[in-house]
């Protein structure tokens, strides 16, 4: 008896599932396995999941999801994409405060955020909406931190917070309450420091937002190799300098002394006024 294709196929996926069964309480090895990659890329493309709305920004970071760094990836400027549109509408300000500290260069490191004002305690909101990928602690740095992936492919930095409110792997919406602000880590005094990134490259929150109205400037921001990430050369010059730290009975008569250097120049690199008092231990540029 000949049987029909169709017949024959499901006769055919009948022994398999069956025999398949059989040999998986067996341990038979030689039944081959489904490829999860491909189910994985299945359910990708299947309208119907909500695969997407759980990996914010998927197609951008390639599904490199990690909970250790602000910056796992690593990747270089020049091997950015030329432009790129971001759509920065239903934008929510973080903190409604003044800006006590721009981004840019700081004495001997760089500065990639911008420090709002507050008071311990206050709300501190999610930008826009987003999956959280960091929740950590960094006594000589951010303090209580958080890091927040976007739809819009930013990712946002909070630090120095007082207290986390949301989970790691949180889907989050744009004015959701997240922490309350603090003290923490390395900080002067109370206040927000707020990051925005693409691909862990920092970009200039103020290019973004106008901080006085707790608006964005515009719907959307144009990302540019040369706009956005002007600040590179600043960079490479914080790195290649040489810095010195102060010890007791140092003045700058002696520092620029021992450096091969002036007063003047010291001052000019460093912010600082010739008749500056200098604390133990204070790092100063001299070159």
């Amino acid at each position: 008896m000949i049987l029909s294709p169709k017949i024959f196929f499901i006769f055919s996926s009948f022994f398999l599932f069956a025999f398949g069964g059989f040999a998986q309480q067996n341990n038979y090895s030689f039944i081959p396995k489904k490829d999860s990659t491909n189910v994985y890329h299945q359910m990708l493309n299947d309208n119907s999941d909500d695969l997407m709305e759980n990996h914010p920004a998927d197609d951008i970071y390639n599904n490199l999801w990690s909970c250790d760094h602000v910056n796992p990836y690593k990747i270089p400027i020049d091997s950015m994409p030329d432009s790129v549109r971001i759509d920065c509408s239903h934008f929510v300000v973080p903190v409604p405060g003044i800006i006590t500290s721009e981004f840019g260069p700081r004495r001997y490191r760089f500065h990639y955020g911008i420090d709002l004002r507050l008071k311990v305690g206050d709300s501190v909101l999610c930008a826009f909406k987003g999956k959280v990928r960091i929740i950590d602690y960094e006594p000589r740095g951010y303090g209580h931190y958080i890091v927040i992936r976007h739809d819009n492919g930013l990712e946002t930095v909070y630090a120095h917070l007082n207290e986390v409110l949301i989970k790691l792997n949180q889907n989050v919406k744009a004015g959701e309450l997240i922490a309350y602000g603090g003290n923490t880590g390395h900080s002067t005094g109370p206040h927000l420091h707020f990051e925005t990134r693409y691909i862990g490259n920092a970009i200039n929150p103020a290019h973004i937002i106008n901080f006085l109205t707790g608006h964005v400037i515009a719907s959307s921001y144009l990302l540019t190799k040369k706009g956005s990430f002007y600040y590179q050369r600043e960079v490479k010059m914080l790195g290649a300098g040489k810095y010195y730290t102060v010890r007791r009975h140092d003045n700058l008569k002696k520092i620029a002394a021992r450096n091969g250097t002036n007063i003047k120049a010291l001052c000019r690199l460093n912010g600082i006024k010739a008749r500056t008092k200098l604390k133990p231990g204070r790092k100063l540029r001299v070159r």
